[in-house]
């Protein structure tokens, strides 16, 4: 290999390790990792955290007493 191509290589792996680096800035701030799985665990979270208060008290959409008052 001559000199020439040993720099050719250098210069095309630096150029697309920049274009790399500079695609995946892009993607962070155009939100592009934003986390897609999130909310529907948050979904499920906020069941289970709620879930104390509405044992407590009784459900007037589903017309449903708490437990502690079913007979």
């Amino acid at each position: 290999m001559t000199v020439e191509t040993t720099l050719l290589i250098i210069f095309a792996s630096l150029a697309m390790g920049i274009a790399a680096w500079l695609l995946f800035l892009w993607a962070v701030k155009s939100d592009q990792y934003d986390d897609v799985e999130r909310p529907k665990h948050r979904m499920l979270d906020d069941d289970a955290e709620k879930a104390g208060e509405r044992t407590k008290q009784a459900d007037p959409a589903r017309n449903v007493a708490p437990p502690s008052e079913r007979t």
